[in-house]
């Protein structure tokens, strides 16, 4: 691991112990599916995107990749015991609602290294169906270059009205890396965004027939 493709302060061991939690510990509860993993670059700038319904899609993610990662997360996170981790193995605190470029400019520095930054473009946690993108990712594969990975992630949310689930099961599927159509200024980015909200949301719709043909799978494999 390059320790350029982290943050300045990051330290490459403790993040491969953050990654080894996220794929030993943190998915024990969960049963995991990952589709068209090979789909991932292993080496350059990617900007990876990820529809966002739960805290858990991060640390589940991280820990499948095959390369280190820094995410942007919310600037609440980083309080206490947990923010120190997570600027030791490299995360980016980002304050949301504020014009502060300095998170973004430290991501570009991470990218322009050939680092792979992970983005959810929603801004928040929601449905994860990505009715609205914001600028972020499409700026940052922009300004460094980047390939964008999209990922679709069923699952980690809780439906309504539903208690505590056993063994929940939880899909991710990695679609191809694209590059991002060229144009200057604004609505250059605009049009970036749309692009990467267009991407995100036929992904979603291909995981979704894909969690159904195997639900279907199963049904009949019960009857038999």
């Amino acid at each position: 691991m390059s320790e350029q493709t982290l943050p300045e302060g990051a330290s490459p061991r403790l993040h491969r112990f953050g990654q080894w939690i996220s794929r030993r510990i943190v998915r024990l509860p969960f049963r995991v599916r990952v589709h068209r993993a090979e789909r991932i670059p292993r080496t350059g700038p990617v900007v990876l995107v990820a529809n966002h319904s739960s805290l858990l899609d991060g640390p589940l993610l991280i820990g499948m990749l095959p390369r280190p990662a820094v995410f942007l997360i919310k600037q609440e996170m980083f309080k206490g015991a947990l923010g120190w981790f997570l600027r030791r193995i490299g995360q980016i605190g980002v304050r949301r609602g504020e014009a502060d470029r300095t998170p973004l400019l430290t991501a570009v520095r991470v990218l322009k290294a050939g680092g792979l930054v992970g983005v959810f473009p929603e801004g928040t946690r929601g449905s994860g169906d990505v009715e609205s993108a914001q600028h972020g990712a499409a700026w940052l594969a922009r300004a460094s270059g980047a390939q964008v990975l999209p990922v679709a992630v069923r699952g980690t949310r809780r439906p309504e009205g539903r208690g505590r689930r056993l063994l929940p099961r939880i899909d991710v599927l990695f679609g191809e890396p694209i590059a991002l159509p060229a144009g200057k200024g604004r609505t250059g980015l605009v049009v970036a965004t749309e692009a990467v909200r267009t991407e995100l949301v036929e992904l979603i719709a291909e995981l979704d027939r894909l969690v159904a043909d195997h639900r279907d799978d199963d049904v009949r494999g019960k009857r038999a």
